[in-house]
Formats: C-alpha cells, sequence, structure tokens
C-alpha cells in the first residue's frame, strides 16, 4: 500500500476540503471548479479519474458516473499556498457542465449583464436520465 503522507502536505480548509480547478489538457480550456476530501483525492490518484466531493449531497462524487462525461487526469498540480489543487484532464466527451456545455464558465459580463456564451452541446434531458 503506497504511503498518503502526501496528502498531509495540502492545506485543507477547516471543513476537511480543497477546492479543485479542472483544465483541459489539450486546450488549456477551465472547465470547471470543484471540490475534494482527502478521500476524493486518493481515489482520483488511484483511479487515474476525477473524483470530488459534493457538498450539496455530502458524498463521493465520480465525474461522468451518470453522464458518461468522466476526466481522466494527466497531471495533478497544488498551488504555492498548498490550498488549491489544478488537474489537468482529458474531458471524456467534451461536456464538463451539467448545463450540456464544454466548460461551466459560459456566463460572461457584459455592459453590466450576464449573457451566455456556451452553446449547449448536448441536452441535458438526454445526458441525465433521472
Amino acid at each position: 500500500m503506497p504511503s498518503d503522507i502526501w496528502l498531509s502536505r495540502i492545506n485543507w480548509s477547516a471543513d476537511g476540503l480543497i477546492p479543485v480547478i479542472a483544465q483541459e489538457a489539450d486546450s488549456g480550456t477551465i472547465l470547471m471548479v470543484a471540490w475534494m476530501n482527502r478521500d476524493a483525492l486518493k481515489l482520483t490518484v488511484e483511479k487515474g479519474e476525477a473524483v470530488y466531493w459534493s457538498r450539496s449531497r455530502k458524498k463521493l462524487w465520480h465525474k461522468g458516473e451518470e453522464s458518461g462525461h468522466i476526466q481522466k487526469i494527466r497531471d495533478i498540480f497544488l498551488d504555492c499556498d498548498e490550498d488549491v489543487l489544478l488537474l489537468v484532464v482529458e474531458q471524456i466527451g467534451g461536456i464538463a457542465c451539467h448545463t450540456g456545455r464544454h466548460s461551466c464558465f459560459f456566463q460572461k459580463l457584459e455592459n453590466n449583464a450576464w449573457v451566455s456564451t456556451g452553446s449547449i452541446i448536448k441536452d441535458p434531458e438526454k445526458i441525465y436520465h433521472k
């Protein structure tokens, strides 16, 4: 069993979480921001796929578990303050956002109004079969 000492280097928040930025490897596009706890990060490393902590559902969330849009890990970086992670990922299916868009960052501030700039690649109703 590999040592988990590397996890101790991270400055976890008081609630045991760390913010995580997911960046697409090939394009450099920032796809999303999420959270991880120790278990999520350990599973991410073990699986080679992103596993996050869902604050709303209070459980581990393997990205793409319902949609099939998994994030394959290419690299993991820890920032200089050791309190933010950057995942460099291959976004399977080209969709990272639950709205069916490539990136979660599609709302742009223009003239004091938020404007949607990213087109919907696939209708979320066709992605999530609940």
